[in-house]
């Protein structure tokens, strides 16, 4: 039998309490029986991960888990949830809940870390965008210049210091740590709900209601080129590792890989991903790359993880254990780990087949 690390994090006292149970034996709602069936597999097979145990069970969020992204150096887990904090946890070891971030009065909807990894990022429903200092645990800025939900946050890959945002007001927005509001907006006519960064952070993406793509100049304040194909709302938009690629997940229950080179064919969407679902919830459903680009992952309505092969386009797991709506997934920097969060309140860390070097 396969243990997992359950915990149970107090948030009154602060102090996290620890639970050991065995998955096995847990009475037979939807879940525990998956992932006994998962367990039961994972036992025979050899160790890939510095993980404690082959998974990991982390507990502590009150309400749905929006969004998880693994820090750059892969030691901490950033969490963000419908309960309005943002959790920060250790990867190894007990899994231990190092952190809770307040300040926000409505629903975490996305987090991220900066390239450096010394600061958090936060969107929320509450209009406003929080940055926080990972080392001192301290507050450094708010961001309220939205009128509406903010969506989606995304930190630059080249600058330390600049982040774009996506709000249900029809805009994104263009932030520098270091100044007081907002350095650009970029109009839209529609509610926009994903925004990544190119390589270079001369170009943001945006993805709306509208279901197209925008590739915004941010030097010429203009529209470069326009990516068609998705059937409905753009819920996540990520670039590649090595900056060539973008994938889209879209309402439409297609995942896209879009070609985003400057001198790129016409045609920029190179692949179609399916087999992860959306349904009438319609959370803002969120995927990632693995660090070697060979496999991407995504949320899915259908309580299961997804993570597909970028060449192929095979799904090379399905995975159980969510109760809820599985909202994103990450891949871990280094390790072949897959973090996930859900609405079920909580999140898993599992080890998979190691990355190709």
């Amino acid at each position: 039998e396969m243990c997992i690390r359950d915990r149970v994090s107090t948030q009154s006292t602060g102090s996290p309490e620890l639970a050991m149970s065995v998955v096995a034996k847990r009475p037979a709602d939807d879940g525990s029986q998956q992932l006994a069936k998962r367990a039961k597999t994972i036992d025979d097979m050899p160790r890939t991960s510095s993980l404690a145990a082959p998974i990991m069970l982390l507990t502590g969020h009150e309400a749905a888990v929006t969004s998880l992204k693994f820090s750059p150096n892969g030691q901490m887990l950033a969490t963000g949830s419908m309960d309005k904090h943002i959790f920060l946890w250790s990867v190894h070891g007990e899994c231990q809940n190092l952190q809770v971030y307040k300040g926000h009065k409505n629903a975490v909807l996305q987090v991220d870390w900066s390239l450096d990894g010394t600061k958090i990022c936060s969107a929320s429903a509450d209009k406003s965008l929080l940055v926080f200092d990972v080392e001192t645990n301290k507050r450094v800025k708010k961001f309220n210049d939205h009128d509406s939900h903010v969506n989606s946050v995304c930190w630059a890959r080249a600058d330390t210091h600049l982040l774009a945002s996506a709000s249900d007001d029809c805009s994104a927005k263009l932030w520098d740590t270091r100044v007081r509001g907002c350095l650009h907006t970029f109009p839209e006519r529609f509610q926009v709900t994903a925004v990544a960064f190119s390589g270079d952070d001369n170009t943001i993406f945006t993805g709306g209601i509208d279901n197209v793509i925008r590739a915004w100049d941010k030097r010429k304040n203009d529209v470069s080129f326009l990516l068609h194909g998705h059937s409905d709302t753009v819920t996540s938009l990520r670039l590649s590792p090595d900056g060539s690629y973008l994938m889209s997940n879209g309402m439409d229950s297609c995942s896209r890989i879009w070609d985003i080179r400057p001198y790129a064919a016409q045609e920029r969407c190179k692949k179609m991903l399916t087999g992860a679902t959306h349904n009438y919830e319609k959370n803002l459903l969120r995927c990632n790359w693995s660090p070697d680009g060979r496999r991407v992952a995504s949320g899915s309505a259908d309580r299961f993880v997804y993570v597909w092969d970028t060449t192929t386009r095979q799904i090379l797991y399905k995975l159980p254990g969510h109760v809820g709506s599985v909202n994103e997934v990450d891949f871990h920097p280094t390790e072949p780990i897959i973090g996930s969060c859900s609405s079920d309140k909580k999140i898993y860390l599992g080890e998979i087949s190691a990355y190709q070097s």
